[in-house]
């Protein structure tokens, strides 16, 4: 089965999205020419040229790609080849409107942007079958080929008629018969019993609330009907060229994705990237997001996309400062990326994009921008050999879940203030602060191998991860779980209790009276015991009663909740019935790992300063504008961005990063 590595060969990729079709063909040598100067290896070629392709239906312009792609070779400069299906051509629309995606309310997507197909169509899938074909066969022996790039972000959600049939069919082979469906769905409410499978609709707009397990499973349906759909292309290509590695860029945290899906299918995991520049805690972002790509992988992945500066699509689009980009594209090198890339190459002068930044800014070659993708790329030239490959070792795991996800975000839930990824970034920004390196994990995997498990919202679970959970406590790991956990089964029921009985036991909880959730500028008091200071919990709290035995390490001071627990802890398990102000779930992170004998990557950094370990390398990381000075491992290390031999000490400025590899005699 190929890999990245049989693309990067001891090196790292980069490059970015190039799209020549937009520019007259005289550009183009100049496109190489920088190219060559800002170390670029790799490009994508052909995300959005559809009708460029296929101008007509059935009729195809390669000429245009052929000498792109012999031009890339020329200049030793591989290419990921991508199938262009994401952005059909107007003729399909205007000749086939079954093709158009249908809205909840019946309405017409129409063509005049891009992901504006239904993926249940059939005419759709002939024509992308069809061109994905030829473009396989037509390119299949081209020496400049690295890597197959299946459509892009695929993101695309349909309600209409042939939606509809796809759906009976998946929910055939899901529920088998009406009666399962019924009992599933719960259809006794609101007399909502179906009694022949035509009578099932996506859920289309609806007098009122719809039934959230309908809804669940149609979230389901989407995100397998689009797999359908890649793995279609995939097969194709795979056919074509069996020892090129196949990808296809994901949205981080899209909802209608379910990536760890996904990525079993995937040779080469990639993810588009955009932390917002005036977030203070982009860089936590960053790398939330590259320990999530990294373990969907299970190694080394793809950074598909970045922006070099500004994107277009945030009400106000910032730049990024001087040497943020740079920061940023190390630390997904040190978080396992394999490849760093960007949309776009050269930034577009037309069309719904072109205020969004490239590595070749509207200033040109000149400009602070274009320096900055050629510091890059010769410092990424140096790394290759050294981290190429290379693991990142996790003693932490934070579990995160796709059917959760969407289950949790049902209408006429107990708040709608509750956002399941900005509490799963909170936790992961409390292990950071902390300086642990993480992995994310499904609630199924095998967790054997993490001294502490970390849980920060799951509110569905099904049977079996729960008994994973309550093994991996019985063996010895520690489990830290946060609130409106283990609430539902697999199909979105409520548990007997409102939170499981297996978890009940394992948390030391003998009853969960109520949910308590916090309006949005309210907070509630925790006061600690046993050392534990007192904290504000944010958007939750819960009326629970300890069992026996169950230690409360924080109690609710004051309200109706005065007395109760916040904090539980039962043997190596514990149950935090709250949101922790951040400062305060850093700390109370760090204090539980601690126990479970997990270190930070290096004691005593300094604020803002973040060290990962990347197979031999040393990577440290300064998030902040201000001089810092850090203490090092004891030995000599050789800095692999400068050459420089440096022990002792290292001094960091304005978003200085440093990869140190230990000479002889180095801790």
């Amino acid at each position: 089965m190929p890999s990245l590595h049989d693309a990067t060969a001891g090196r790292i990729l980069f490059g970015g999205d190039y799209n020549p079709e937009q520019w007259p063909e005289e550009v183009w040598a100049e496109d190489v020419r920088l190219m060559r100067e800002a170390g670029v290896n790799t490009v994508t070629v052909g995300v959005f040229s559809w009708a460029r392709i296929e101008p007509r239906p059935g009729i195809r312009d390669f000429g245009w790609l052929d000498r792109v792609m012999d031009l890339m070779h020329g200049a030793g400069i591989g290419v990921v080849l991508a199938t262009p299906t994401s952005s059909p051509p107007p003729w399909m629309g205007a000749l086939h409107p079954q093709t158009l995606p249908r809205a909840e309310d019946g309405s017409v997507v129409w063509y005049g942007s891009r992901q504006h197909f239904c993926a249940s169509s059939p005419v759709y899938r002939r024509y992308a079958a069809a061109l994905t074909e030829d473009l396989a066969a037509r390119y299949a022996d081209h020496p400049a080929l690295t890597v197959w790039h299946i459509n892009n972000e695929y993101c695309t959600s349909c309600y209409c008629d042939e939606t509809a049939a796809h759906f009976r069919r998946w929910l055939v082979e899901r529920h088998t018969t009406l009666d399962a469906l019924n009992e599933a769905w719960g259809t006794a409410f609101w007399s909502q019993g179906y009694a022949d499978w035509e009578e099932i609709l996506p859920p289309r707009k609806a007098q009122y609330l719809h039934n959230p397990a309908q809804v669940l499973d149609f979230r389901r349906f989407t995100s397998d009907a689009l797999l359908e759909c890649y793995r279609a292309e995939r097969d194709i290509v795979a056919r074509h060229t069996p020892g090129v590695p196949v990808t296809t860029n994901f949205m981080p945290l899209w909802s209608g994705q379910d990536a760890w899906a996904w990525a079993e299918h995937e040779d080469i995991v990639s993810v588009d990237v955009y932390p917002d520049p005036q977030d203070p805690w982009g860089g936590q972002y960053n790398a939330m997001l590259g320990d999530m790509t990294r373990s969907q992988a299970g190694g080394p992945w793809m950074l598909m996309e970045q922006a070099a500066g500004a994107v277009n699509w945030r009400p106000v689009n910032r730049p990024k400062p001087a040497g943020l980009n740079r920061l940023w594209s190390l630390q997904s090198v040190a978080r396992g990326a394999d490849a760093v890339c960007y949309f776009q190459w050269r930034q577009s002068r037309q069309g719904a994009e072109k205020f969004h930044s490239a590595m070749v800014p509207h200033a040109g070659e000149h400009s602070r921008g274009f320096r900055e993708i050629a510091r890059i790329g010769a410092e990424l030239a140096e790394l290759g050999e050294a981290v190429e490959g290379a693991p990142v070792a996790a003693g932490v795991a934070v579990l995160h879940d796709w059917d959760a996800w969407w289950a949790s975000g049902q209408a006429g839930r107990p708040s709608t203030l509750v956002d399941y990824p900005e509490v799963v970034r909170a936790w992961h920004r409390g292990l950071w602060e902390n300086g642990v390196t993480t992995a994310f994990a499904r609630p199924e995997d095998d967790l054997s191998g993490y001294r502490v498990v970390v849980v920060p919202q799951l509110h569905l679970l099904t049977d079996a991860a729960i008994d994973n959970l309550v093994a991996y406590a019985a063996g010895g790991g520690t489990l830290v779980c946060g609130f409106f956990t283990g609430v539902a089964d697999r199909e979105n029921r409520i548990r007997p209790g409102g939170m499981d009985a297996r978890l009940r036991a394992l948390f030391g909880i003998r009853a969960v009276h109520e949910w308590w959730p916090l309006d949005a500028d309210a907070t509630v008091e925790c006061g600690g015991t046993g050392g534990t200071e007192a904290f504000e919990g944010l958007l939750w709290s819960e009326e629970l009663e300890a069992e026996d035995g169950a230690e409360t390490v924080a109690a609710y001071r004051g309200g109706e909740l005065d007395g109760l627990p916040a904090v539980l802890r039962n043997g190596t398990a514990w149950y935090v019935s709250t949101l922790p102000e951040p400062a305060s779930l850093a700390a109370l992170l760090a204090r539980i790992t601690a126990g479970a004998g997990v270190r930070p990557v290096l004691e005593g950094l300094p604020a803002g300063v973040e060290a990962v370990r990347r197979g031999p390398v040393l990577f440290l990381l300064h998030h902040g504008t201000g001089p810092v000075s850090v203490e090092l491992p004891a030995g000599d290390h050789l800095d692999l961005l400068t050459g420089a031999k440096t022990s002792g000490r290292v001094e960091l400025g304005r978003y200085g990063v440093v990869a140190l590899r230990p000479l002889d005699g180095a801790a």
